[in-house]
């Protein structure tokens, strides 16, 4: 499991926005391939370690505004846990974001290349962390990802 805290200087409501959706993960989570969503409360990721490829489906088990979100894996060949705290620091100018996030097989011990990917997560999530407070700053962070996710975006908007 990895657990890392960041402060970003913007208000909590806007960092909360930019961090309640899984299907942005991927513009910071550089070891996530993609997200997709399947309805308010499921979400799909794909990602590939050591050559395989690994799929997960999520559902939200918390999402109090402003305050907390997380999720836990349903079904899929990885398990997947997360929880991001939000927390209002100088009057609600700045946010401190808790972010922790655990990767486990569902049996068994993982072969080489997942034990590595699962043992780098600490050091990973700090990377991704100050990527995200970096994009969120500089006020593009919804420009950041890949033109898959844009498409993705923009069909929801359509829908």
């Amino acid at each position: 499991m990895a657990h890392e805290r960041i402060e970003v200087d913007l208000p909590l409501a806007k960092v909360y926005e930019l961090l309640c959706n899984p299907v942005h993960f991927t513009k910071f989570l550089d070891r996530i391939d993609k997200v997709e969503k399947v309805n308010s409360q499921t979400f799909e990721y794909i990602t590939e370690i050591g050559g395989e490829e690994f799929q997960w489906t999520t559902n939200l088990i918390d999402n109090l505004r402003n305050t907390r979100f997380a999720w836990i894996t349903i079904n899929g060949n990885l398990n997947q846990t997360g929880t991001i705290r939000f927390t209002p620091l100088d009057n609600g100018e700045r946010t401190r974001v808790d972010f922790s996030l655990d990767y486990r097989t569902f049996y068994g011990e993982p072969d080489e290349e997942l034990a590595k990917f699962i043992e780098g997560l600490p050091e990973q999530l700090k990377t991704d962390l100050q990527k995200f407070k970096e994009l969120a700053e500089a006020g593009t962070f919804k420009e950041a990802g890949s033109e898959d996710e844009k498409a993705s975006e923009e069909s929801e908007v359509a829908v």
